[in-house]
């Protein structure tokens, strides 16, 4: 067990050097320190002492690979690849390019951004499972039927129209929760309250009809037949049997998503004026913010590889056959 963890987390490694020379590449190479300043000055003419004065300000008048001005070690650490690229791997961030310390911020604004996405996640998976259960349990029936209809209905519809519905109906008209804002402490839970409700319905017609296939795909299998035919009741092979081995899916589904609950999202804290992670990154895109959306693609990778590692671990913990591989 532990020689395939070891394993899964040395195959991650090159994917996460990879994902970090592309932005490398795509950063300063494709978009050079030039382009980046033309940009943020946001002049139609900007002079070249501008350029130049931008540059030397934020670390960005360095070579990129390569310093031959420089002597021994420091030619390859007085470089853009080293200070902009290679500290990310110590979580080093470095100051954006308004002058804020990046890491600083993002302590700061993943709070906001788990206290929206972890209750989302918890009730969605709690409505999720128990609709799809419902669905299956009357499987074949125009209550299947109509179930599957609806849930698609909610699949094809925009989480932009979850989000301006949910601010008409419940902030707007019924008046029953903010629209936007965030507080700090206990006074937090009011403005919660309605992206919370957004984020689980946005997510129910993904959600639960990717549950409902997954029940129903257990339900046609050996084990289920052999309990019905000892005369179990339809209820209790559902709950006992169908919904206990499909666990194993179901917690892989939810280990990966763990480590991206940090990043938030960015229409939700966007629309909501949450100030966490997702709409720092969309602020940062919007103010053409280059250090803040190069270290949130880091982090992003990060977690994400994260998640496919627990995802391996977790398959270790419920699945003897991954365990003796």
């Amino acid at each position: 067990m532990t020689a395939y963890i070891l394993r899964r987390v040395l195959y991650a490694l090159p994917i996460l050097i990879g994902v970090n020379l592309i932005t490398f590449v795509l950063f300063f190479v494709v978009n050079s320190p030039d382009d980046m300043a033309r940009m943020q000055l946001g002049a139609k003419r900007v002079t070249p002492e501008a350029i130049t004065a931008w540059k030397a300000e934020r670390g960005y008048d360095q070579p990129l690979l390569f310093n031959d001005q420089a002597e021994g070690l420091e030619r390859l650490t007085r470089t853009i690849f080293f200070d902009k690229s290679l500290r990310l791997f110590l979580f080093d961030f470095g100051t954006s390019d308004a002058g804020r310390d990046i890491r600083h911020d993002i302590g700061q604004r993943m709070w906001p951004s788990l206290a929206v996405a972890v209750p989302v996640l918890l009730v969605g998976l709690l409505v999720n499972i128990s609709l799809a259960l419902f669905i299956v349990l009357f499987r074949g029936s125009y209550i299947d039927l109509a179930g599957v209809v609806v849930l698609v209905a909610m699949l094809s519809i925009s989480s932009l129209f979850y989000i301006i519905g949910g601010q008409y109906l419940v902030g707007k008209l019924l008046r029953l929760a903010p629209i936007s804002g965030y507080d700090l402490g206990l006074e937090a839970w009011k403005f919660l309250v309605l992206p919370v409700i957004v984020g689980v319905m946005g997510g129910i017609g993904s959600g639960a009809r990717f549950y409902r296939t997954l029940f129903l795909e257990e339900a046609g299998k050996d084990y289920v037949r052999t309990a019905r035919a000892k005369g179990l009741g339809e209820r209790l092979v559902l709950f006992r049997h169908i919904l206990g081995n499909a666990l194993i899916p179901i917690l892989t589904g939810v280990v990966v998503v763990l480590p991206l609950l940090f990043m938030g999202s960015l229409l939700t804290e966007s629309f909501f004026g949450i100030p966490g992670l997702g709409s720092y990154t969309l602020d940062a895109i919007s103010n053409q913010d280059f250090a803040i959306v190069r270290a949130m693609v880091f982090l992003g990778s990060v977690l994400y590889i994260l998640g496919l590692v627990l995802t391996d671990i977790s398959y270790t913990l419920v699945d003897p056959r991954v365990r003796l591989s």
